[in-house]
């Protein structure tokens, strides 16, 4: 065997038990996302209080972010590992023990966190493994399939033991999902630390910044990013408002997520012949077209379509988005810029569910899409200055 067969072996065997342990973390989230609010439901507390718990899934890695990333960068992969791995059991476990909605909140606050501590160390280390361009775009396209796998397997796994053994060994196997995670992570080998120059001037997060290519790539990830929001937050509206039936619109919900996760599945095929670039531009502008195009679909069957189409333009960006942060980014500085940007998605899916809310209540929610539309046209300019010698803005 050559060595260079020997490295992609090794790195997809690698690759593999690490994306296995995301899922085993990323399920324990999203299993006590669905779980906790349906208990709290269950004792009488209102929309509200649900709707304060679940944000509380979100809010942690808005402030975790930033300090998570720069401890990835001091200690690797394994250490923050292990960390998450702990307050995922422990935020499970102790909702399995005290199953109160105050310790469903701090439960809340441990998993979401732990996955985004944990999202953060997985990324830094498979993009700093990575080879060149190509690799880079490769192994993001399959770290990118974790979630949504975990999305699947996480609510199904705790509904199936919620409606024949209870909420408590629903949270335990969430509790045990973590240990997994640790089984698949553990043998992982740690890549050679980044040398930080003696005496160095220290660095400031908000310094990333000033870098316009960082700025563009920021603008069009949080746009992005955006659109993921309000399709999950108008479709179930648009579908009531025609009369759809609940598992009809969780078929549209399901068939955006499936598309996603396919589109990811098949990037790795052509990841030598697509530039990020050229990617991310041509899927803010069909982006736009459909946002434009949805809200006159008025059987399921055409937003079923719309739906499949969206979700393989949108499923197509975050491995675009992930390759050409770790080009533009200083190695000793990756997980700071891998924080930087999970914070901005946490703080957008905490605040434009509630922005929405509120312009659809005034100018309906087919106004809401067709504004995001025209920003994400808009925004796509941004994309295009991300091609390698374009020049910045004046």
């Amino acid at each position: 065997m050559t060595p260079v067969s020997a490295h992609v072996s090794g790195g997809r065997i690698a690759l593999s038990r690490l994306i296995a342990g995301h899922v085993c973390l990323h399920a324990c989230m999203a299993g006590m996302r669905m779980a906790a609010p349906l208990l709290a439901l269950r004792e009488g507390y209102s929309p509200l209080a649900v709707g304060f718990l679940l944000a509380l899934f979100a809010l942690t890695q808005v402030f975790l972010a930033l300090p998570a990333g720069r401890y990835a960068d001091r200690h690797g992969l394994k250490r923050p590992m292990a960390w998450s791995v702990l307050a995922a059991s422990l935020g499970a476990g102790m909702a399995a023990i005290f199953p109160w909605y105050g310790v469903l909140c701090f439960s809340a606050l441990l998993t979401g966190g732990a996955t985004g501590v944990a999202s953060i160390s997985l990324q830094r280390h498979v993009g700093r493994a990575a080879r060149g361009p190509t690799e880079l775009k490769e192994v993001f396209s399959w770290l990118s399939i974790g979630p949504a796998v975990s999305n699947f397997i996480g609510p199904l796994s705790a509904g199936l033991l919620i409606d024949h053994s209870g909420f408590r060994a629903a949270f335990l196997l969430m509790a045990l999902l973590p240990v997994a995670t640790w089984f698949w992570v553990r043998r992982t080998v740690e890549l050679a630390p980044v040398l930080v120059v003696p005496g160095a001037k220290a660095h400031k997060t908000w310094d990333l910044m000033r870098e316009p290519l960082m700025r563009r790539l920021m603008g069009v990830n949080w746009i992005l990013s955006s659109c993921w929001d309000v399709h999950t937050f108008v479709v179930p509206v648009l579908g009531h408002e025609r009369g759809f039936s609940a598992s009809v619109i969780g078929i549209i919900l399901g068939a955006f997520a499936l598309a996603a996760t396919l589109v990811r599945m098949l990037l790795p095929l052509f990841a030598s012949r697509v530039r990020e670039w050229a990617v991310v531009t041509t899927a803010m502008v069909l982006t736009a077209i459909l946002f434009a195009l949805y809200p006159f679909m008025t059987s399921a069957w055409a937003m079923g379509a719309c739906s499949v189409l969206l979700g393989l333009v949108l499923g197509s960006v975050q491995p675009m988005i992930m390759s050409t942060l770790h080009q533009i980014t200083p190695p000793a500085r990756q997980g700071e810029a891998l924080g930087l940007r999970l914070m901005a998605i946490n703080a957008s899916s905490v605040l434009m569910p509630l922005l929405f809310g509120t312009a659809g209540a005034v100018v309906g929610v087919s106004a809401v899409f067709w504004t995001v539309g025209l920003a994400v046209g808009a925004g796509s300019r941004f994309a295009w200055q991300l091609r390698p010698h374009a020049k910045p803005n004046q």
